[in-house]
């Protein structure tokens, strides 16, 4: 048997193993989803009967209040007919003791449903925290498991490619799906603490309101519903920074500059750090993935400024020239030395986000320089070069 065909036997059986293992995933993956989807619908269901029972809680305590003042009126007219023989007859005294006894057990029954209630909430609020702990579980290792299933059900033939590349380049492919399944991770969280969440909360608050109005509270209603047109303000404003962060629409639109402006002012009210920005040479259309890449490539930059400088000024600094643009990115934070964050990239332990930014501005062909001392801040430049043919793109 030629070199060729024992190639190709070995391919095939390769390409066996790997449908299998596919097969075998997906299945578990679907199962995995359903645990999940099962975890959400129980958080939901803990959540509303948690409300319900606060709603108890809250309505038992001022219940007990009154009944512990009543209570104590009763007693106290239980001593008052006990002395005076001459003003009260023997029936009074029997009907105040009766009085007496009958408030004291119902302020023992409503101690004791406030006490159960209470014990009922504070084992609801630890179920949800344990729903919450298995939804991120199972969300994890569904995302685990898209990221194998990604790279393994790419073409036989690609996957040789690999094999037979350099180590680096192998790296980059699995980094790339890594990065899309976090990605997703991230959208999947945000949508599911906040539209999500927002919902779910006024679903509770809709429920309210249709109690209200079957016992004609129209004033509370009111309230009510005031308060939940609050709630959908609030997550129609989650909704819009969701879609912002999935791909800025200013971008297509106005363009790269007044896109970054506008992140920028975004970005010193939510970390108030001041920003400096701004455009030299003569400002022009890139061809769109180059803008969403240069404009990731700040916010990245800008991200990790924020995360670990210490820094309370940015300067950041476009330059258009005909054949490239020249981005820096300079702060006033802690710093840090060079050598050893060289050594953290090669291990891959730490700064992913570097990481990634090297690889995108590598990707367009450019060049990305790291200045720092530990004490004197950071700066990070950036070089794109634009092609005539991009141009034209």
């Amino acid at each position: 048997m030629g070199k060729g065909a024992r190639v190709s036997l070995q391919f095939d059986a390769i390409d066996k193993v790997i449908k299998n293992a596919i097969g075998v995933m997906e299945s578990s993956k679907y199962q995995m989803f359903e645990i999940c989807e099962s975890a959400r619908n129980e958080w939901e269901a803990l959540n509303k009967e948690l409300h319900q029972v606060m709603e108890e809680v809250s309505h038992t305590i001022d219940q007990v209040d009154k009944l512990e003042v009543e209570y104590k009126r009763s007693r106290i007219r239980l001593t008052e007919v006990s002395r005076d023989f001459h003003r009260f007859k023997e029936e009074d005294i029997r009907v105040a003791y009766e009085a007496a006894t009958q408030m004291q057990l119902q302020l023992i029954m409503a101690r004791e449903k406030e006490h159960h209630l209470r014990a009922r909430r504070d084992e609801l609020q630890k179920r949800i925290r344990n729903s919450d702990k298995t939804i991120e579980r199972a969300e994890a290792l569904v995302s685990q498991m898209n990221v194998v299933l990604q790279y393994l059900s790419g073409d036989l033939n690609q996957v040789t490619r690999i094999l037979e590349s350099a180590k680096n380049r192998q790296l980059l492919g699995l980094k790339i799906i890594l990065a899309q399944e976090e990605e997703r991770k991230r959208i999947a969280r945000e949508i599911h603490d906040g539209p999500a969440q927002a919902m779910a909360h006024m679903v509770l608050r809709s429920e309210i309101a249709e109690r209200m109005i079957d016992r004609e509270e129209y004033g509370s209603v009111k309230d009510e519903l005031k308060d939940l047109k609050g709630a959908v303000r609030l997550g129609l404003e989650e909704v819009r920074k969701i879609i912002f962060n999935l791909r800025p629409m200013a971008l297509d639109d106005l363009g790269l500059i007044p896109t970054l402006r506008k992140y920028i002012q975004d970005f010193e009210d939510r970390t108030y750090i001041h920003v400096r920005f701004d455009v030299a040479g003569v400002e022009t259309r890139l061809p769109s993935a180059m803008e969403v890449a240069v404009f990731r490539l700040i916010q990245e930059a800008l991200a990790n400024v924020w995360k670990h400088s210490k820094a309370t000024r940015v300067n950041v600094e476009i330059t258009y020239q005909r054949q490239m643009v020249k981005v820096v990115v300079k702060d006033n934070g802690i710093g840090f030395a060079l050598d050893k964050l060289e050594v953290k990239i090669v291990k891959g332990s730490s700064h992913f986000g570097i990481m990634g930014m090297r690889e995108r501005v590598e990707l367009l062909e450019g060049r990305m320089d790291i200045e720092s001392e530990p004490g004197a801040g950071a700066k990070l430049t950036m070089i794109i070069p634009i092609g005539l043919e991009q141009r034209e793109e």
